[in-house]
């Protein structure tokens, strides 16, 4: 797998909305937090106050929806021990969680936060994004896990998959 692991500087990433903004810096400040061991409320304030929308080393962060930044965040920390073992359940027995890198557990820890949380986002909206990010650092196999890992969870939690209209 060819990746790009520093998620500070994704590969060419199309344009965001401000909500695709904040779910690019939640993986961001996820990747951060478990790389670093830094804590959610100084990451948080460092996002807030340092990235959001603001130019850092020569890198125009996009502007972001921070309140939708902080409840990924707070999501996903709060939550985790509910969303890794439903992580856990929709990958392949020969790739646990703990062998994905940093930036595939938090895009993925962040797109299964959203599925199992966020009943009012579509499904398709949520796996399209986080396959997008994937692919912002990733060049090989990586987006179609998250994709296929998105989709499981999607049809455990919600009884729908991308490829199905909910309203049918």
């Amino acid at each position: 797998m060819t990746s790009n692991p520093d998620p500070a500087k994704p590969n060419q990433p199309r344009q965001a909305n401000k909500r695709g903004a904040a779910r690019l810096a939640a993986v961001q400040a996820l990747y951060q937090m478990d790389v670093a061991g830094s804590g959610i409320l100084e990451i948080t304030a460092e996002y807030e106050q340092f990235r959001l929308g603001k130019e850092v080393d020569g890198a125009q962060y996009r502007e972001a929806d921070a309140q939708w930044f902080r409840a990924i965040l707070a999501g996903v920390v709060e939550n985790q021990k509910t969303v890794d073992p439903v992580i856990r359940q929709s990958l392949t027995e020969d790739w646990p969680l703990s062998r994905l890198d940093s930036t595939l557990r938090a895009i993925l820890r962040a797109g299964v936060y959203e599925l199992m949380n966020r009943s009012d986002v579509p499904v398709a909206v949520i796996v399209s994004e986080y396959v997008d990010i994937a692919n912002a650092f990733y060049s090989e196999d990586e987006p179609k896990l998250v994709n296929a890992v998105l989709d499981r969870v999607a049809r455990r939690v919600r009884g729908e998959g991308r490829g199905r209209d909910p309203g049918t």
